[in-house]
């Protein structure tokens, strides 16, 4: 039963493997970006809730960096579709089709572990002690599993390339600058922090933030609606792909 997933797992890892190094400094690049822009330069000598903005900016680019490597599937899902059709042969193949979502998803969780650890070596290099626990990995599967998701099923809806251009502009940029990864929420204007209650990244930011510092009570309330997300997710994916004609 389990074939048809690690068929399409070991497919994609293996592409992932012949350009991992470009894969690699793609992940590692914003990020150094940003902690130069934002954490040495404009964040410099700020204290954000107690702790130096520093230490509260590198949790969030753990958390927007994973997004966008585990959300990024859809691109490559699309190139899939439209120009190789590799993706038609997933379905041709005696696969059922829970296992094409499962194996593609897994795939996006572990491209989405390459910004953690890089974000863990920048820690390293700052200064900054990061907290790898248990209620992390478990924030962590969700947060990597729901974007994944996300991923799969815009890359199942768009017709074309532009359209998946627009989707990002739309909906993951945003994400990326009004969720807590730089800046706190609740210091936001109040229609942001409304926008901002919808974003996952809002609460698996926190979620991150929360188990990397030790610091504050960890919401589990949540990582319930992480939960509640995925389920809605896994669902929607798999009726997406069960009507996917060949």
């Amino acid at each position: 039963m389990l074939d048809g997933i690690y068929g399409i797992y070991y497919r994609e890892c293996t592409i992932l493997r012949k350009k991992l190094v470009r894969t690699v400094l793609a992940g590692a690049v914003p990020p150094f970006l940003y902690l130069m822009a934002f954490g040495f330069g404009v964040g410099k000598e700020t204290q954000v809730g107690g702790i130096d903005y520093l230490t509260f900016l590198l949790p969030g680019l753990l958390a927007m960096s994973s997004m966008n490597q585990s959300y990024n599937i859809a691109s490559e899902i699309n190139i899939s579709r439209f120009y190789l059709k590799i993706f038609e042969e997933f379905l041709l193949a005696p696969n059922q089709r829970w296992q094409i979502v499962a194996g593609e998803v897994l795939y996006g969780m572990t491209k989405g572990l390459i910004p953690v650890v890089i974000i863990a070596v920048y820690s390293v290099l700052c200064g900054v002690k990061l907290h790898f626990s248990i209620l992390f990995f478990a924030s962590l599967f969700l947060h990597l599993a729901a974007f994944s998701l996300i991923g799969f099923i815009v890359a199942l809806k768009m017709k074309n390339h532009r359209d998946q251009a627009t989707m990002n502009a739309f909906i993951i940029t945003p994400m990326m600058f009004l969720s807590g990864t730089f800046f706190p929420v609740d210091q936001m204007p109040s229609i942001i922090q409304v926008v901002a209650a919808f974003s996952p990244l809002t609460y698996s930011a926190e979620l991150l933030r929360s188990a990397l510092l030790n610091q504050g009570t960890f919401s589990f309330q949540s990582l319930g609606i992480l939960l509640l997300l995925n389920s809605l997710l896994l669902w929607i994916a798999h009726y997406i792909v069960q009507r996917v004609e060949t």
